[in-house]
């Protein structure tokens, strides 16, 4: 897997999980809703906060065509124009944003929707861009954003495996400083039974770069288990309060199921480790719940060893229960009491 770091913080499957918590449309319109949001996700522990930069009218068009409006879903029944318009982040607003996640230390990047919202957030100073999951096909956006070579997170959503591989290229031939991917459903929310997780483990082979996931369940089991497959970076929505409402409150956490979410994913990341067979904790406290051999009566020097003699007890300080077949008949050198560990020096050829 090639090196990958974000604004000097390194990402990959030795080094704890990079969260972000993505603000998306939970500040309902209001600046001081979005700068609590910023000061919750430097309270969670999560690496970065996400914002999206686009306007309804760079996004999509104001049209009220049927091809234009949304069917099922939480948005049921809206035109585009109508939800981008009010899930926009005023670009006004991204400055103060900014400065608020520098005050945390907090790494604060967006998902820009066309080229000039890529030039915008370069004259902030991100420190990387995310590419959303419906954009993945617009590699002439992907190739603007990889020319100011930085690095780029892209979600990989409904996206097949041939565009997949063309947007990679787009990010490679545009400068990108590495890049990596995320496994995503694009379902608003996503079921669990149909996350198929082990994609993570297929782009990462395929590709070679961190892969992590873009999480729309509900609650944080399906993010913990995507570490268990080897993902890298979390992504995941948050609000103040669902009861508030919004456009994608549905399947936000709020703060505090955000926090157990950045602990329970960096404690599933800790537990992973190598394979390990070594008796790890032997010759410890742990000896002393672990059988061995033992002396269970005394024993006369020269005395042949029986099943009456030796058996398999508790405490692990002598010979393994395995070794009972070869020592039993065998003369003692010395004289045994109860009670002693048995060793080899203990009994003859």
């Amino acid at each position: 897997m090639t090196d990958y770091a974000i604004a000097g913080r390194a990402i990959g499957p030795d080094h704890s999980p990079y969260i972000i918590a993505e603000l998306s449309g939970n500040h309902n319109g209001d600046l001081n809703r979005a700068l609590a949001l910023v000061d919750a996700a430097a309270d969670t522990g999560a690496d970065a906060v996400k914002l999206q930069t686009y306007t309804a009218d760079t996004i999509t068009l104001d049209v009220d065509r049927p091809e234009f409006r949304i069917n099922g879903g939480p948005w049921d029944g809206r035109t585009l124009h109508d939800l981008y318009q009010e899930a926009s982040t005023p670009w006004d607003w991204h400055e103060a944003l900014f400065a608020r996640a520098r005050v945390h230390g907090l790494q604060c990047f967006s998902s820009p929707f066309d080229p000039t919202a890529v030039d915008f957030l370069h004259g902030l100073g991100v420190p990387a861009y995310k590419i959303a999951s419906f954009e993945l096909v617009d590699t002439p956006l992907i190739e603007k954003a990889a020319s100011k070579g930085l690095p780029l997170i892209m979600s990989t959503g409904i996206a097949n495996y041939a565009e997949i591989e063309r947007a990679c290229a787009a990010a490679r031939k545009g400068g990108a400083d590495g890049f990596a991917l995320l496994h995503c459903i694009s379902a608003y929310p996503a079921a669990p039974e149909t996350m198929r997780l082990q994609t993570i483990e297929a782009l990462g082979a395929a590709f070679g770069v961190p892969i992590g996931l873009s999480d729309h369940t509900l609650g944080s089991a399906v993010s913990v288990a995507a570490i268990a497959r080897g993902a890298c970076i979390i992504e995941k929505h948050l609000t103040l309060r669902r009861s508030d409402g919004g456009p994608d409150a549905e399947f936000s956490l709020e703060p505090g199921e955000f926090k157990s979410l950045v602990d329970d994913c960096r404690m599933a990341h800790a537990a992973l480790g190598p394979p390990q067979y070594d008796r790890k904790g032997v010759g410890g406290a742990n000896a002393q719940f672990r059988r061995s051999l033992y002396v269970v009566r005394d024993v006369a020097a020269g005395a042949a060893l029986t099943e009456d003699d030796v058996r398999s007890v508790r405490p692990g300080n002598g010979l393994a229960p395995h070794h009972l077949p070869e020592v039993l008949g065998r003369v003692t050198t010395r004289a045994l009491s109860r009670g002693e560990p048995l060793a080899w020096s203990m009994v003859g050829p």
